[in-house]
């Protein structure tokens, strides 16, 4: 059991006792402690107001239960967009000028885990300083609920994924009718959970008719490992090859995170999902980008090459974003797969992804396998190891740093080495009990064999 509370929001098992799983205490605690943030913020006069969703989750209808409870008794007013996703709900939690939001969604994780993700009035992940108030009146519990008179209000709202496809399909650079005269087969895998409920019906309305539905029942139980990595997405690019279709799609739980896969079934690589949107946002606009410094410097070669400037950040959605607008970027993103665009939405959102990257390939007149030759060849080794109760994480990273003192190190988020032109990264998940080990080089063996020294090296010194 695990229960995790990072910028990333509060995340855990379902079951056992609480403190040490996403349990139903545990959810009330954290939501109340949230929503007391929340009416301090909308002031005395003002009804506060909450934005929630879930993805297609087993746990999603018992947690989404206990939040809106939570939030009423605290005298919030909740409006419930229901079975959704990540983005959306960001972009709902502004549109309704409401005063934060909550997303039901343990993202990549596997079926057992569900979490928190808060956001403020903007519709952005609330910051770490907000986070820290949080824990903190979620410890001390320092809550004050409302009298039976000043209950808060249910109110629920369907219509955002609908919203959500039209802004997609309005926003300038998408070209729809490009990707339309290509007559693309696809096939799609939703992972059973409310990416089926969006992501088809965004590709029909960009004109793409011929739409093959993998994992489409939204029941939770999803059909393999979430976190759409190659080892992970087999039966996509089967199905890709078996189908005789022009590419696949993976999305994540709650949509905010996409790959490829080309119609040989190879991947495109999740990592060149934002190099290739980068790529065509700057050949229509001038500008900077930013990646966390966990994802591959192709991003950073495709900045250059267009005049901007390149940024890194560390790890997290919050962080990325906050160097984007420090940065004024007009691209940014995770290398997993996250890709932001700030004139839409700062938020990571698969749906805009998919419109500008078919955008970008359609124009093209390539197959996709042959489009991912226009980026370079560069590999990443992403590993990573549990962690055991009582680790001395950054005791064991002070060691490392010690081996490698005559390299190049950026501890901004854990402990980043260069090795000429490779690197790695090890840093500690905000989202699982486990340091991640990342390694990128122009050869594939070299990435494997330095995240496998480094690897040796945190053992050697745990």
């Amino acid at each position: 059991m695990a229960l995790i509370k990072s910028i990333s929001g509060i995340r855990g098992t379902i079951g056992g006792k609480p403190g040490s799983s996403l349990s139903p205490v545990d959810v009330v605690k954290f939501t109340a402690a949230f929503g007391t943030i929340i009416s301090e913020t909308a002031g005395k006069k003002e009804i506060p107001k909450v934005v929630i969703g879930r993805d297609g989750r087993i746990s999603g209808s018992m947690i989404n239960n206990l939040v809106v409870n939570t939030l009423i008794s605290l005298g919030i007013d909740v409006i419930d967009l229901g079975l959704s996703t990540t983005p959306t709900v960001e972009i709902a939690t502004k549109a309704e000028g409401a005063n934060g939001g909550i997303i039901i969604t343990a993202s990549h994780n596997p079926k057992e885990w569900n979490a928190l993700k808060l956001l403020n009035s903007e519709g952005e992940f609330i910051d770490a300083e907000t986070g820290e108030r949080l824990l903190k009146i979620a410890s001390e519990s320092d809550l004050q609920f409302s009298p039976v008179d000043k209950l808060g209000k249910i109110s629920s709202n369907s219509g955002y994924l609908e919203k959500h496809i039209q802004l997609v399909l309005d926003y300038p650079l998408v070209n729809a009718e490009a990707i339309q005269n290509r007559n693309f087969k696809v096939v799609v895998d939703c992972i059973n959970s409310t990416g089926a409920l969006v992501v088809p019906q965004l590709l029909s309305r960009l004109g793409i008719e011929n739409v093959v539905v993998l994992n489409g029942e939204v029941d939770g139980k999803f059909a393999h490992n979430p976190e759409p990595l190659p080892e992970h997405l087999t039966g996509l690019s089967n199905e890709v090859v078996k189908q005789k279709a022009d590419f696949g799609i993976a999305v994540d739980p709650d949509v905010d995170r996409l790959c490829f896969v080309c119609e040989d079934g190879s991947m495109f690589g999740e990592e060149y999902t934002l190099v290739a949107v980068a790529d065509y946002i700057l050949s229509k606009q001038k500008g900077n980008t930013v990646s966390n410094m966990s994802s591959t410097k192709a991003l950073k070669e495709i900045t250059v090459k267009h005049g901007g400037e390149y940024y890194p950040s560390a790890v997290g959605e919050v962080n990325v974003v906050k160097k984007m607008k420090q940065s004024h970027a007009v691209i940014g993103g995770e290398g997993n797969g996250g890709i932001i665009v700030p004139d839409f939405h700062y938020g990571r959102d698969a749906l805009i992804g998919i419109a500008l990257f078919l955008s970008h390939f359609a124009a093209t007149k390539k197959g996709l396998k042959s489009f991912r030759g226009n980026y370079p060849d560069y590999f990443i080794s992403k590993n990573k190891i549990e962690l055991q109760n009582g680790i001395n994480v950054a005791a064991i990273f002070e060691k490392i740093k010690k081996k490698y003192k005559n390299n190049p190190i950026n501890t901004e988020d854990g402990l980043k080495i260069e090795f000429d032109t490779d690197w790695v990264h090890l840093r500690t998940s905000n989202t699982e009990p486990i340091i991640r080990i990342y390694a990128e080089s122009g050869f594939e063996t070299t990435a494997n064999n330095i995240a496998k020294r480094l690897m040796q090296d945190i053992k050697e010194f745990s």
